[in-house]
């Protein structure tokens, strides 16, 4: 029989002696209060559920689902228990005071995960506590999962064509996309004067050709000049707003690469103002920010759909730093950067990167997507050569309104290359945000990042790492709270900087030789654990493994100071000396098919994941080694889940898009592009 446990609830030593030591007027029973149902995904669904008590925190919540109309219910993840843990970013700045000011509230939160789009579920969570509880303890509601934005049928459909075309023209016709979005383009003095034409369920088609604006050029009088209506700033205002099920739709035409070039200007595409908005099938280029969607405390936008389309030479993918976002799905699309395809650069420690060419990296490509709000999918996309790929904006101490809280957010089967920061950063999220599936490769800052995690559950789950330099695999600064990293392969030393409430279950850890402790974690409380991973030592590093926490048996202590260090030189003395990881086991690069360690004397050097494979051997120290995660690797096929990110004997992910977007007839080589995967 294969084990099975509950590593959200399972409690250490550590959390088995601060119960005894609780005082005797401790409020041990629970109260149900609010249950909350989050924003739904195409994949997951994110549920809340508000306490009260339970001091002594051994209350758990139950969950299981199904497809509404299966009569069998399906065992999923118990939900995290929250309460108290703070968040403070750690780093005093100016004036004595913290980045953030959050203390977890007294809650359980969790998701269902790997559902499929467009469907009905039942779920069910059954609140238990050994000491008593009260109100309502079992909740069953009926969630429908999001279903993947397209175009509606029935709307106006509009044909954009470019400036000088002299073919034959579908009608109704319009040159440039402003003159069709809009009732006429308006140059100079009259630049906004007409309303949208455009309407919810509408389609504008875009054919074949060069959309560049001569922005500089006033009034667009000269016939010869194609103003395009975007004087000046080169930016197109778009404001008219489609709805979730109608979206305003601007999709290539299918007759050829459709190319909006922004001249090198700050903005091309602004959305601030117009909701449910869909763009497929087009190439941006030369442009800064190629779409903005909202800015804190300012503006912004939802419904923003991005499909099968082509950003180069970008500073900025999707820009989004408004709380009130909601649903933008940003799929099966490439974006490429302005760094270097040459080599890894990178903008930080310079008493170890100063001495590599390039050093400083100047940050001229910041980052493909910046998001805030809830219910995004960012998934299927490639991502090469910029600082950081997908972020949650590291907006600041959550909103106290529900609407406002950064939560359910999924980023998955995505494919990074050459990051001079950080493949997926979590950061700023609250509840309920996942990473999952995706493959980060060359990266110098850390491959994913929780700086910080607002409560959490921050899900990161079979996501492979490889070249993770100076950054390591994770990036954990500015206290975050509520991480839970399960099966994962990650090539590289962990380093974590001080954590609450972390767990982690069925990882690969394997040393990629640098002088480093292969796992060394700082947290600020007693019961973060950590079981059944497969570790592979640096054999020059100081020490093995790391556990630096408060005081055995005492509470939570904010203050990494005064926390107490313990370092060991084996996976035994770790084991022994913090009873965590004891059904770990020891591993080495002869457990994959194809995978050796990177050159640490080489940290610049750039590898092609197309050259590794890291699916398991048979009988290899890493199968038939994890722990049973309901609803994460149910359909293990041994006799227990294996440890890393690929199940021996299934089907590897698919990474980066589905259908690769077209390549532009000037970016054909892989210096340029990237892999045309």
């Amino acid at each position: 029989m294969p084990r099975l446990s509950t590593p959200l609830v399972a409690v250490s030593l550590a959390s088995m002696l601060l119960m005894i030591a609780a005082p005797a007027f401790a409020d041990n029973t629970t109260r149900a209060e609010k249950f909350t149902v989050e924003r739904p995904t195409l994949l997951s669904l994110g549920f809340e559920w508000r306490i009260s008590g339970d001091d002594n925190r051994n209350a758990n919540v139950a969950v299981s689902y199904r497809k509404k109309g299966d009569s069998d219910w399906r065992k999923g993840l118990p939900m995290l228990r929250l309460d108290g843990e703070v968040v403070n970013g750690g780093r005093p700045v100016k004036g004595g005071t913290f980045y953030y000011d959050y203390t977890a509230p007294n809650m359980f939160a969790g998701s269902v995960l790997n559902l499929e789009p467009d469907t009905d579920y039942e779920c069910r969570f059954v609140l238990n506590d050994p000491d008593g509880v009260s109100g309502q303890t079992q909740e069953t509601i009926t969630v429908h999962t999001r279903k993947v934005p397209a175009p509606a049928s029935g709307g106006h459909v509009y044909h954009v064509y470019p400036f000088g075309y002299n073919g034959p023209m579908e009608q109704p016709a319009f040159t440039g996309l402003m003159s069709a979005y809009y009732r006429g383009t308006g140059d100079g003095d009259h630049a906004n004067a007409l309303p949208p034409r455009v309407e919810p369920g509408d389609t504008i088609l875009v054919h074949a050709g060069l959309y560049r604006g001569e922005r500089y050029v006033y009034g667009g009088i000269d016939p010869k000049v194609p103003a395009y209506g975007v004087n000046f700033d080169g930016t197109y205002y778009l404001t008219a707003s489609g709805t979730p099920d109608r979206p305003i739709a601007i999709k290539a035409a299918g007759d050829g690469e459709v190319i909006f070039d922004g001249a090198d200007n700050y903005n091309l595409f602004n959305l601030e103002a117009g909701n449910y908005n869909y763009f497929e099938g087009i190439t941006v280029r030369n442009t800064d920010v190629a779409f903005l969607l909202g800015i804190k405390n300012i503006v912004g936008a939802s419904g923003f759909s991005l499909v099968r389309s082509r950003l180069e030479n970008i500073g900025r993918g999707v820009q989004d730093d408004w709380a009130d976002s909601k649903d933008f799905y940003i799929a099966n699309n490439v974006f490429i950067g302005r760094h270097s395809f040459d080599k890894l650069q990178t903008w930080y420690k310079p008493d170890f990167w100063g001495k590599y060419p390039g050093y400083p990296a100047t940050v001229t490509s910041e980052y493909a997507v910046k998001l805030y709000g809830q219910g995004h999918v960012v998934a299927n996309n490639y991502v090469a050569a910029m600082h950081d790929g997908f972020d949650i904006a590291t907006y600041g101490t959550p909103s106290e309104d529900p609407d406002k809280i950064p939560v359910s957010i999924d980023f998955y089967n995505n494919d990074f290359y050459g990051m001079a920061d950080n493949c997926i950063e979590l950061d700023g999220g609250a509840h309920n945000v996942r990473a999952f599936r995706n493959r980060c490769f060359n990266t110098a800052g850390g491959a994913f990042s929780f700086q910080p995690v607002f409560g959490g559950p921050a899900y990161l789950f079979e996501n492979i790492v490889y070249q993770a330099t100076t950054g390591g695999p994770l990036k954990t600064t500015d206290t975050p709270a509520g991480m839970l990293v399960y099966q994962n392969t990650f090539i590289g030393q962990g380093g974590i900087a001080p954590v609450s409430n972390a767990h982690f279950r069925n990882n690969l850890f394997v040393g990629d030789n640098w002088k480093e402790p292969v796992f060394d974690l700082s947290t600020f409380t007693n019961y973060s654990s950590s079981d059944y991973n497969g570790w592979r030592l640096n054999p020059e590093a100081p020490y093995a493994f790391g556990w630096t926490s408060p005081e055995f048996g005492g509470p939570a202590v904010y203050k990494a100071a005064s926390l107490t260090k313990r370092h060991y030189a084996t996976l035994a003395e770790y084991q022994h000396g913090t009873n965590q990881d004891r059904h770990s086991v020891m591993v080495d690069y002869d457990i994959f098919q194809n995978v050796s360690a990177p050159d640490p004397n080489d940290p610049q050097r750039l590898y092609a994941p197309e050259n590794f494979d890291f699916g398991l051997k048979a009988n290899s120290s890493a199968v038939d080694k994890g722990d049973v995660l309901p609803n994460i690797n149910d359909h293990f096929t041994g006799n227990a889940p294996d440890l890393g990110a690929l199940e021996f004997g299934k089907p590897v992910p698919h990474y980066g898009p589905i259908v690769w977007p077209t390549q532009t007839s000037e970016s054909s080589t892989r210096a340029q592009t990237g892999p045309p995967h």
